[in-house]
């Protein structure tokens, strides 16, 4: 797989967006972006001293479902390079790391894809990994490797790890085993309706069943978003 090393970048997804044409995998990275985005178009703060890295893979014949796969193998490549570097990490639904037991966000993943009919043409597997960038100005919301683990990383070295965990075949086990707060009630949003409910259940598909008043649903985080309670 190619490699391309950024000093700055509006966003290593958007970068991946403009080799496409090109039909090759590559992995890029940034020393910053000043336009990293999150899911449902939120800002992802990215100073020097983070992780910043998008993997562009191309497929043929591979059913368009299989795009939640790819989720599963950036979850799991970011909390087992957490868990070699010496923090503690579990997997909020559907795509954030979070790490210690103030349970503070370390990682956001974005994964964005192209279908052709019903099979995957490709997918675009952003992650943003705090390693050791000041993150004061996020009021307490985040953490980094650096804070949980009282270690400064390279991160240069952080995402030759990372690679080589996301080149290994997606283990749902795994990523499952990391949601914690699966068996636990979570405040969900639906729409206009806020309730309380509990997270029974995730699926291969990537759906979270929930229970509520012994009604099963499963919905996929397009539907709803979720809140962890006592969070």
């Amino acid at each position: 797989m190619r490699r391309i090393s950024l000093d700055s970048v509006d966003s290593t997804n958007l970068y991946c967006k403009t080799l496409l044409s090109a039909r090759e995998d590559v992995a890029v990275t940034a020393a910053i972006q000043t336009g990293g985005r999150g899911t449902k178009g939120r800002s992802f703060l990215s100073e020097a001293g983070g992780l910043y890295l998008s993997v562009l893979n191309f497929y043929n014949g591979v059913p368009a479902a299989s795009v939640h796969d790819v989720m599963v193998r950036a979850a799991v490549a970011v909390c087992r390079t957490a868990e070699e570097l010496g923090a503690d990490v579990e997997i909020k639904w559907p795509n954030d790391i979070l790490a210690g037991e103030a349970r503070r966000k370390l990682c956001g993943i974005l994964v964005e894809s192209g279908i052709r009919g019903k099979k995957l043409d490709y997918t675009i597997a952003g992650i943003g990994l705090n390693v050791k960038n000041d993150i004061s100005r996020l009021g307490g919301i985040a953490t980094s490797i650096h804070l949980e683990t009282g270690n400064s990383y390279d991160v240069a070295e952080t995402a030759e790890r990372l690679l080589a965990h996301f080149a290994e075949e997606a283990d749902f086990a795994y990523y499952k085993a990391h949601m914690r707060f699966l068996g636990k009630p979570v405040r969900v949003t639906e729409g206009e309706e806020t309730y309380v409910a509990v997270a029974a259940d995730v699926l291969e598909d990537g759906r979270l069943v929930i229970d509520r008043g012994g009604r099963m649903r499963a919905l996929s985080s397009g539907e709803i978003a979720i809140i962890l309670e006592g969070a």
